[in-house]
């Protein structure tokens, strides 16, 4: 709640800008000015960083016993409140033996954040300059030679947004579930609710929590990243767009991908962004999948926060699925199912980085879906599994072919005007226009789409791969 809720403020507030949302409560403190924050670059290159909170402020890391104080101004900023709606609906048929159950479900959510006045706190750049100016980072540090073996980057702290009153967050949700059958299908609505109304097929569920959060809570903050050389003499990177980083290191270069072109390999299955590893997941674990991804892209904040354990296992990090509370119990069999089927894989032989090759590919995919627009996720959550192959099949033979298609290869699904207006809107949301004429048909980019056409065709193709033979 307060990580959605201040991801919706700085989202308003300042798009495109230097603002970072604070995304827990807990870091609050440690976000002082002048503070340090770990960033750290992400697996896949569209990915935006991640952004960690120390405990050690820039003085800490200095050589010699002179303390460095930071020299704030506080302004007044704005006064802010905000309400978010969604509306989720989804249904699911599985069939195992001889045990068949359906299962549909409808939602409504709301999301209430008062903020109220708001203050602002800048760092005094020019003086933190002098006052800097001639010390040494000691690169004996802890904190320092941990970062050194993992290529992050340090920055401090420039200026924070942080409440002058306490305010709260509100979320209140609706959700009905009819299901038949004898499977167990306890907890596929998550673990805190109260049941309303029940009988031998219909579940009615209400949730309504409330948060009160402290005066003087950071809720978004900016950073300077540091250029630390090997010798300990240090840059602030004052202009936009230069990286920090520390010498000893060799830093992760990712290469543009600012073209359509990218996403051929894609399309071909290539050895670093390859997803023909859902494929052999097993049937019943691909169709809980497809449908609890579809059901997650209403959800920003659920949709990043698989995102991010899914990251953590692809970097072999131990994680225990059965302890995060934040999941459904039906997300963590999910995640287990995966886990015990990636498992059964040699690393040396079916995987990038030693990673399994069942869970990169499913990182891959939620790293993508993450990527996109609300609309483009709306319109995913929206489509069949017909659909979803047919615009697969689609997207690569516009991308293998540097010639129009004739209309005659359109797949059969995509003959229907309301399926070819859905791809049409599915492509326009991400800056590339589908257009046709009496029997051709190609594909046109508007300005600079960036990696959002190369994030849909992941998106699409992985969907589609969970999804063949689902009926």
């Amino acid at each position: 709640m307060f990580s959605k809720a201040t991801a919706n403020f700085v989202r308003h507030i300042d798009p495109e800008g230097s603002l970072i949302h604070v995304s827990r409560l807990n870091d609050s403190d440690k976000l002082v000015p002048m503070a340090l924050v770990v960033k750290r670059n992400r697996m896949w290159f569209w990915q935006s960083p991640k952004y960690q909170p120390t405990d050690f402020t820039l003085s800490n890391l200095l050589q010699g016993d002179k303390v460095l104080r930071p020299d704030v101004s506080k302004t007044e900023f704005v006064t802010y409140e905000g309400t978010y709606r969604d509306k989720l609906s989804g249904k699911l048929d599985t069939e195992a033996g001889a045990v068949r159950a359906t299962l549909e479900g409808h939602g409504t959510s709301k999301l209430q954040s008062s903020f109220g006045k708001l203050k602002k706190e800048e760092l005094d750049v020019q003086k933190l300059l002098q006052d800097s100016s001639g010390r040494l980072i000691d690169m004996q540090q802890p904190l320092v030679q941990q970062l050194e073996k993992r290529a992050d980057v340090l920055a401090v702290v420039k200026e924070r947004i942080l409440t002058a009153n306490s305010f709260t967050v509100t979320q209140t949700k609706k959700e009905q579930c009819v299901f038949q059958g004898m499977l167990g299908l306890v907890g596929m609505m998550g673990s805190s609710f109260k049941v309303c109304v029940k009988d031998s097929n219909n579940v009615e569920a209400d949730s309504d929590v409330s948060l009160e959060i402290p005066s003087g809570t950071v809720i978004a903050y900016s950073i300077l990243e540091l250029e630390i050389k090997k010798s300990g003499h240090f840059n602030i990177c004052l202009q936009p767009g230069l990286m920090g980083g520390i010498e000893a290191d060799s830093p992760e270069s990712w290469p543009s991908h600012d073209s359509l072109d990218e996403m051929d390999g894609m399309c071909n299955g290539s050895q670093e962004m390859d997803l023909s590893p859902l494929a052999e997941l097993p049937q019943l674990t691909r169709g809980v999948l497809f449908k609890r991804l579809q059901e997650t892209l209403g959800d920003r904040t659920a949709l990043s926060y698989m995102e991010c354990l899914l990251e953590e296992l692809c970097r072999g990090e131990t994680v225990n699925v059965a302890t995060h509370k934040e999941l459904s119990e039906s997300q963590r069999k999910l995640l287990s199912a995966i886990l015990d089927r990636a498992g059964t894989d040699s690393p040396a032989e079916n995987s990038q980085w030693g990673i399994p090759s069942h869970l990169n590919a499913a990182h891959l995919l939620v790293s993508a879906l993450e990527e996109l627009p609300d609309p483009t996720l709306s319109l995913l959550s929206k489509s069949s599994a017909d659909f979803l192959e047919a615009f697969d099949t689609l997207m690569c033979m516009l991308k293998k072919s540097r010639e129009p298609l004739s209309l005659q290869c359109l797949p059969v699904p995509l003959q229907d005007n309301q399926a070819f207006q859905r791809a049409e809107q599915l492509l326009s949301s991400t800056n590339v226009t589908l257009k046709r004429d009496s029997d051709r048909l190609w594909m046109e980019t508007r300005g600079e789409p960036g990696v959002l056409p190369l994030v849909l065709c992941l998106s699409t193709q992985g969907l589609s791969l969970l999804c063949k033979g689902q009926k």
